[in-house]
């Protein structure tokens, strides 16, 4: 009866440390929120293709970004004593406008909803500003502005990159360009801090940087030109974002 009870109790160790070692395996092979699963889990169907749930985060920051920097291109309009905050604060005005209204048609397509307010965030810059004056004023709507720009235009090359929708596709071609505008603008005025930028972003990144070694101090060697080969009677200009074929109803 010992031998039995024995060798019962080794099978049943052996079958208990078999099924602590396939559980994992099954276990993480049947996750819903891994993947593709959670990718089609998080997509609804269009008529325009797959909407995914960063397509509609996308959508809800284009507008949000429109519903603070709207009135934060406004008030520079009326408020900055220089010429180049003034023309940043024009080209918000008009290039928010137009991006929020293209924004909101393709909301109401897809039925996703908008906000109608800024978020407590945004709405804290705007009380900044409108507290500040002269050459604080200017520093801190360059820069409160030209971080919030840098931000969103990582998200829009992920977007642009990954969506299967082409009404926000489309979407995300025009806010590249929007954003791009407005990033130039304002760093035209002189007071981006472009150190503090660097520091921020290295702050909140984990991964290593990659790229050549440190100069030590020699004359780089200089590269060959790249030249193209075969046939070169060709001429090629980048495609306007407007030559992309129309969504079909």
């Amino acid at each position: 009866m010992r031998r039995i009870n024995g060798t019962a109790l080794i099978i049943a160790a052996l079958v208990a440390t078999l099924g602590a070692l396939a559980y994992p395996v099954w276990s993480y092979a049947d996750r819903s929120g891994t993947g593709e699963a959670n990718l089609n889990a998080s997509s609804v169907a269009t008529q325009w293709g797959p909407l995914s749930a960063t397509d509609r985060d996308f959508l809800v920051k284009v507008r949000l970004a429109g519903l603070w920097e709207l009135p934060a291109g406004q008030q520079a309009i009326e408020r900055a004593p220089s010429e180049a905050m003034k023309e940043a604060g024009d080209h918000l005005v008009v290039g928010h406008t137009d991006l929020d209204r293209r924004a909101r048609d393709v909301a109401a397509k897809l039925g996703v909803e908008l906000p109608n307010q800024p978020s407590d965030i945004q709405q804290g810059w705007l009380n900044e500003l409108t507290a500040a004056s002269g050459q604080e004023y200017e520093r801190k709507f360059a820069n409160l502005l030209r971080n919030a720009h840098g931000k969103v235009f990582a998200l829009i090359a992920q977007v642009r990159h990954t969506t299967r929708n082409s009404l926000i596709r489309q979407l995300a071609s025009d806010a590249n360009q929007t954003v791009l505008d407005h990033i130039t603008m304002l760093e035209r005025t002189g007071f981006v801090d472009f150190d503090g930028l660097a520091r921020e972003a290295a702050g909140a990144s984990t991964a290593s940087p990659s790229g050549p070694p440190v100069p030590g101090g020699g004359v780089p060697q200089v590269p060959i030109p790249v030249t193209p080969t075969g046939d070169q009677s060709f001429t090629s200009r980048p495609v306007p974002p407007t030559m992309e074929p129309l969504p079909q109803p």
